[in-house]
C-alpha cells in the first residue's frame, strides 16, 4: 500500500511554502486500483499527473466532509472531464451520496465557475459512505468512522497487504476525549494521518481567539492520541493558513516529546507500508 500526499494544508490553500500550501488530497494505491481521500486543491496536481498515463483512470473517492477546502479542487481534477475515466464517489453519511452531488453540482453553478458539473465526461458514481461499515474496493476495506466535528466528519480506516493506515482529518480530539468507539478504528495504524491545526496555546484562545469547538485538534493532542491508540507513525495534518514551514517543523518537534514518531504531513512525500522506501 502506497500513500502519497497532494494537498496537506487546512482552512484555505496558500503560496510559498516548503511543506505544502495545497489543501487535503491523499491518494492511496494498491495492485492497480486507487482510492483518493478528499478533494482539496491538492487534487488538481494529482490530476495532472494521471494525464500523463496512457491508460483510462480509474478511482474511488472518500469524503471526509463536504466544507469548501475538501471539495473545492475538484472542478480542476482534469480526469473528470474525459469520457474514459470512471469514478465513485463517497459522501459522509446516510444521505451522503446526494449531499455529495448537490455539493459538487452547486460550487460549478453560476456565478461561482463557467462551466457546469455536467460538462464532465466521466462516468460518475456517488455511494454514501457510513458509519461502521466497510467498503471493499479491490484490496482494500475501507471503514468509515464518525468523528467530532462541525456539521459531522468521517476518518476512514484503510486496510490492505497486511497493513493499515488511517485517514483522520478535521477531527477535535484529545487523548483524555478519545472513546473506544473512535478509538478502536485508530488502534495500530501503521501510518496515522491526524489533524493538528493549532498549537496549545492557539486552541486555549491566549493573544486571540479560543478554537474550542472550531473542530480542530493541536499537534500535542495528536501525538498523545497516536501514542495511545499505539500507532508506528503520525502524520500531522490540516496544517493551519497562518502557519509558516518553521512553525511547522517547531511543532513535529514538540510532537516528539510526545510520539517519537511524529512528522508534518508535506505535498510529495511518498510512504509505502511495508517498505522502508519513503521519498
Amino acid at each position: 500500500m502506497e500513500i502519497r500526499f497532494y494537498g496537506v494544508r487546512g482552512s484555505i490553500s496558500v503560496s510559498g511554502s516548503r511543506i505544502g500550501g495545497n489543501t487535503a488530497c491523499v491518494e492511496v494505491t494498491s495492485q492497480g486500483h486507487r482510492l483518493i481521500f478528499d478533494a482539496g486543491t491538492g487534487i488538481r496536481a494529482l490530476g495532472e499527473l494521471l494525464m500523463r498515463e496512457s491508460a483510462p483512470q480509474k478511482a474511488t473517492l472518500f469524503f471526509s466532509h463536504l466544507h469548501w477546502d475538501h471539495v473545492q479542487g475538484f472542478p480542476f481534477f482534469t480526469p473528470a472531464y474525459l469520457g474514459t475515466t470512471e469514478l465513485s464517489l463517497y459522501g459522509p453519511g446516510a444521505n451522503g451520496a446526494q449531499a455529495l452531488q448537490s455539493v459538487l453540482v452547486q460550487q460549478m453553478e453560476p456565478p461561482n465557475f463557467p462551466v457546469p458539473l455536467s460538462i464532465m465526461r466521466s462516468r460518475m458514481t456517488f455511494g454514501s459512505a457510513l458509519h461502521g461499515t466497510p467498503v471493499e474496493v479491490g484490496p482494500f476495506r475501507v471503514t468509515p468512522v464518525d468523528v467530532p466535528h462541525p456539521q459531522g466528519c468521517l476518518a476512514y480506516r484503510v486496510e490492505a497487504d497486511g497493513h493499515t493506515f488511517v485517514y483522520a482529518t478535521d477531527v477535535e480530539l484529545a487523548r483524555d476525549s478519545l472513546t473506544r468507539d473512535v478509538g478502536r478504528y485508530l488502534e495500530g495504524a501503521d501510518a496515522l494521518v491526524l489533524d493538528a491545526q493549532y498549537t496549545p496555546s492557539e486552541y486555549a484562545g491566549q493573544g486571540g481567539i479560543p478554537k474550542k469547538g472550531w473542530g480542530h485538534s493541536t499537534m500535542v493532542d495528536a501525538a498523545q492520541v497516536a501514542q495511545a491508540v499505539g500507532a508506528q507513525r503520525l502524520m500531522l495534518f490540516h496544517h493551519d493558513p497562518a502557519h509558516n514551514d518553521d512553525l511547522l517543523e517547531n511543532m513535529a518537534e514538540e510532537a516528539r516529546l510526545h510520539f517519537f514518531a511524529s512528522e508534518p504531513a508535506r505535498e510529495g512525500k511518498r510512504i509505502v507500508l511495508g517498505s522502508t522506501v519513503t521519498a
